[in-house]
């Protein structure tokens, strides 16, 4: 008596999904949720705010383009990552990593997907943020205060445009590494207002450690892109790329391993 055979479904001729879809189906997941779209919207709404008392309140030489993207900037730095981490983490958080995963087994492309998202996401922000900035810099204009326009493109990108994308890669980073939301927040707030505190405080008591600070302490070594003319020397750059290594580099590869098989119930 012959055994009939089991018929199987041969999906090795199909086409992988194409990374870009993969991109856009994450930043639905961001936005889709109405935790994911408030708070993108709030971040926004905040950029608003934030500009709208500045410019009440600041005095009539301090209402520069400058001035006004360093404070959007100052807005962003703080809950910009923090949309990134719940993007991270909603495989957890939303308990739908069991389909994502199974939909695209390649656990890496989804990793990459993330971060592009992320990225993207994040441009879009600070698009926003720094179209609000020029609107309240030309009604501070219109209404008499002698506003300067002047910027020059290595003044937009180390002042602006660097120190948030180093914020979101570092909430990213924090978020592969815990892939918990409550968790990734407070670590972050823990990384971004009490380590810089601590280290102050430690350097102050310490001119050794105030030495070596920004070598290991990444939010002294981006000090300089915050002063000055947001032109930071040879040394101050070696300083960012040698603590972003510790703070950065070492939490993402940490992260993506234990994401790559960790086990999604």
């Amino acid at each position: 008596m012959s055994t009939a055979a089991v018929p199987t479904l041969d999906v090795s001729g199909t086409p992988r999904t194409p990374l870009s879809r993969l991109v856009g189906v994450e930043i639905r997941k961001a936005i889709d949720t109405r935790a994911g779209f408030w708070f993108a919207t709030a971040i926004v709404g905040l950029v608003l705010v934030v500009l709208l008392i500045f410019s009440l309140v600041a005095p009539a030489g301090e209402k520069d383009l400058k001035d006004m993207l360093s404070v959007a900037g100052g807005a962003l730095g703080y809950f910009l990552p923090i949309l990134i981490i719940m993007l991270v983490t909603s495989e957890q958080s939303q308990r739908n990593g069991l389909v994502t995963f199974t939909l695209e087994p390649k656990r890496s492309r989804v990793v990459a997907a993330k971060l592009l998202a992320g990225i993207v996401l994040a441009a879009v922000v600070m698009v926003l943020a720094t179209l609000l900035a020029v609107v309240f810099t030309a009604v501070g204009a219109l209404s008499g205060d002698s506003a300067e326009w002047g910027l020059t493109g290595s003044q937009i990108f180390n002042g602006f445009v660097l120190p948030n994308t180093i914020g979101v890669f570092v909430g990213f980073a924090i978020a592969m590494l815990l892939m918990n939301t409550p968790a990734g927040i407070v670590a972050y707030f823990a990384y971004s207002l009490i380590l810089p505190i601590a280290a102050g405080i430690l350097s102050a008591l310490s001119s050794g450690f105030e030495k070596i600070a920004p070598w290991i302490e990444f939010n002294t070594a981006q000090m300089p892109l915050f002063s000055g003319d947001y032109q930071p020397s040879g040394e101050e750059w070696a300083q960012l790329a040698t603590s972003g290594f510790l703070w950065l580099v070492v939490p993402l590869v940490l992260g993506t391993l234990r994401l790559l098989r960790i086990e999604f119930k």
